[in-house]
């Protein structure tokens, strides 16, 4: 094989595992739940106001 076609068959073959790990990455699910359950974030040291 041509040292050329080897090179761009390399360049090819990470372009798609790189675009394949884009794609993958934005549909796994992420690490915390989005929900108000505060599994990700401590707010016993955020003060609370009101507006009455």
């Amino acid at each position: 094989m041509n040292v050329q076609i080897i090179l761009i068959a390399i360049l090819f073959l990470s372009a798609l595992f790189y675009v394949g790990r884009l794609i993958y990455n934005s549909v796994t699910a992420k690490k915390s739940c989005g929900s108000n359950c505060k599994c990700g974030v401590d707010f016993s040291q955020v003060e609370i106001k009101n507006k009455n």
